[in-house]
């Protein structure tokens, strides 16, 4: 869908009329947990067939006022993404790779026939909220604001058809570790039910994708596990990725291997930076397809010896067993990995601005 962008549009602030207090909110960041805790803050920019982008607001966190026929409650016209707000060395915040969520975002809304935010548009947004509600970002280790940009339908109508009207929000959370486990590796089920299908949505961020995950997601904690595998749809053979994260396979002569992007896997930000940082350190790094039973015999030879997910929310997390209903197996040592802790220190220490950001992944905001 075109884009319609008004090139004179700008912000409006809005003061919240009975902030947190700062004991309240000096409570949440010593344990913030993640995704329960909110700041004061959000953004709505309002989107109107024929008049494009319109009404920037930073104002009070509030609830979302939705017709009963609101075409996001019948059609799931959804998508969001996520990223993450750091305290630095130095004392400034600053964002990981916004750029690359706003790309993301506007490939999510062309697959769900949604308008495209410019992505200058949605970066800033993101910058001034975390500038406002700055005072929420915990400065505990694993610790950030979680950021999360989403935009959903809002036209009144029960008809099939991308909707006219649109509302893109952004809220803050500040957010701890994403495993709560404590455990040096996580544990993982291999699913029978599939997340996405070639043609499918597979490759866009959308509610819709996470709704189909919860079942099996559900079944892997019944299990004792912490998250659940998908395997493709054509064949129940390959590895895709986990619920919400990407997968990568370390093997002992130093290959680093992570499932192509076929158009059923999410392309994800921290996935891609892997990639990055991995060529540096000058690993054989390989995008392709890794089937169950090779992992399981890999696992089992020693062959391969670390398998690791990654993601926005909880970065860098060693894979130390996994089970399905044809039995389990262990990787290496069960633990973490030697070349896993690597990956996530440089990852981490670039993001915490410990160490040099020679690919331009860092923007700092004041």
């Amino acid at each position: 869908m075109a884009t319609i962008a008004d090139a004179g549009l700008t912000f409006t602030t809005s003061a919240h009329p009975a902030p947190t207090s700062a004991q309240t909110r000096s409570d949440v960041l010593a344990n913030p947990g993640f995704g329960t805790n909110f700041t004061d803050h959000m953004v709505t920019i309002e989107w109107t067939e024929g008049r494009g982008w319109h009404d920037a607001v930073i104002g009070p966190r509030q609830p979302i006022a939705l017709d009963p026929a609101a075409s996001v409650l019948h059609y799931a016209q959804e998508i969001f993404e996520g990223l993450k707000a750091y305290k630095q060395a130095d004392g400034a915040i600053a964002l990981f790779r916004p750029e690359a969520n706003a790309a993301r975002f506007n490939l999510s809304a062309q697959r769900l026939a949604m308008p495209e935010l410019p992505e200058a548009l949605f970066v800033e947004a993101i910058e001034r909220l975390v500038a406002l509600d700055r005072d929420w970002i915990p400065e505990g280790e694993g610790s950030s604001l979680y950021l999360r940009p989403f935009m959903i339908a809002t036209e009144a109508f029960l008809g099939v058809r991308p909707a006219k009207q649109y509302k893109f929000i952004v809220i803050a959370s500040p957010a701890g570790n994403y495993f709560k486990s404590g455990a040096p590796a996580v544990s993982i089920w291999v699913s029978d039910y599939t997340r996405a299908a070639p043609g499918g949505t597979g490759a866009a961020k959308c509610g819709g994708n996470y709704a189909a995950s919860l079942v099996p997601q559900a079944e892997a904690i019944a299990r004792g596990h912490d998250q659940v595998v998908f395997l493709d749809a054509a064949e129940h053979k390959w590895i895709e990725e986990l619920g919400g994260m990407n997968l990568y396979f370390v093997f002992e002569d130093g290959t680093l291997l992570t499932p192509a992007l076929t158009g059923t896997i999410l392309p994800g930000i921290t996935r891609d930076s892997l990639l990055a940082l991995a060529r540096e350190e000058g690993l054989n790094v390989e995008e392709g397809r890794y089937s169950l039973d090779q992992w399981r015999e890999d696992a089992a030879s020693g062959k391969l010896v670390e398998t690791f997910a990654c993601g926005t929310a909880a970065v860098v997390t060693p894979v130390g067993r996994v089970a399905g209903r044809d039995g389990e197996f262990t990787i290496g040592t069960g633990g973490p990995g030697q070349l896993t802790g690597k990956l996530k220190s440089r990852l981490v220490a670039i993001q915490r601005g410990e160490a040099p950001d020679s690919h331009g992944w860092i923007r700092k905001i004041g």
